[in-house]
């Protein structure tokens, strides 16, 4: 059952899969202030819900999201303080860090346009599909900011490389479907009308793999970011001992034996 977390933000689950959606289609699905503290509450809380094995994140319209909204948030900042714009700023990057501290799998389904903040949310996610209609910019230096909003400038260099990162985060251009799968930005690129079932096939496949050792995968390349080989290998190693002495490692021995297909319960 799709129920309303604030206005422009639905959410409901079905099979494990949680379907996250940013609906002000008339808007492009721009954020608002009460969405964004939204968002961030949301990643944290859906943590603790065991029936969202998954989560998809998309936009209804022609947007995936277009950033922050130019009169409900632009409006009113230019009015703000320094102490009342750092708020807001940190705000918006809780959105971002709960999303990759999230132990379980994103995938955004970008149906549109996703620029500014929606392009960061886009990128945060675990795994990107873009409808052949969609289009990504981080257009921050546009407005007269810096490219580096929202952990853009940590993300993105990760993502496509910092040359190709710079030109975009400098720049501020709109980076069509075909081309954002071309630079490794998009993993994948489907027609506009099979988006969603695409993206729901690759949720129903991670639903149902080993969910705790998706979280520790995840928790793994967050951390690999900052860390030597030595200090990966070891890491990777303590993790791996987990998960083998977890139950679905034993359920993968059992069918591969008994020559069935694996239940895992992502325990």
């Amino acid at each position: 059952m799709k129920k309303q977390i604030v206005d422009g933000l639905d959410f409901e689950v079905r099979e494990g899969i949680g379907t996250l959606t940013l609906s002000r289609p008339d808007r492009l699905n721009s954020l608002t202030f009460e969405m964004y503290r939204a968002l961030v509450t949301f990643f944290a809380d859906v943590e603790h819900d065991d029936e969202v094995k998954v989560l998809i994140v998309t936009g209804t319209g022609r947007g995936f999201c277009s950033g922050g909204d130019v009169h409900d948030i632009i409006g009113k900042l230019v009015s703000y303080g320094p102490k009342d714009m750092l708020g807001f700023a940190r705000m918006t990057g809780d959105v971002i860090r709960n999303m990759r501290r999230l132990k379980k799998p994103i995938v955004a389904a970008i149906n549109g346009t996703a620029a500014g903040a929606g392009a960061v949310i886009a990128l945060a996610s675990d795994i990107r599909i873009g409808s052949d209609q969609s289009k990504i910019a981080f257009l921050f230096s546009k407005v007269g900011l810096t490219g580096a909003d929202m952990g853009a400038a940590y993300l993105l260099p990760r993502v496509i490389g910092m040359g190709r990162a710079s030109e975009l985060l400098f720049l501020g251009d709109s980076v069509p479907a075909a081309q954002a799968k071309e630079i490794g930005l998009f993993n994948d690129v489907v027609p506009h009308d099979e988006l969603m079932e695409r993206a729901t096939a690759v949720a129903k496949r991670l639903a149902a793999g080993p969910t705790f050792s998706h979280g520790i995968t995840k928790d793994l390349i967050n951390n690999g970011f900052s860390m030597d080989l030595d200090s990966a290998l070891d890491a990777e190693a303590r993790a791996q001992t987990i998960c083998m002495l977890a139950d679905d490692f034993k359920e993968f021995h059992a069918s591969f034996v008994e020559k069935r297909k694996p239940e895992f319960k992502g325990s």
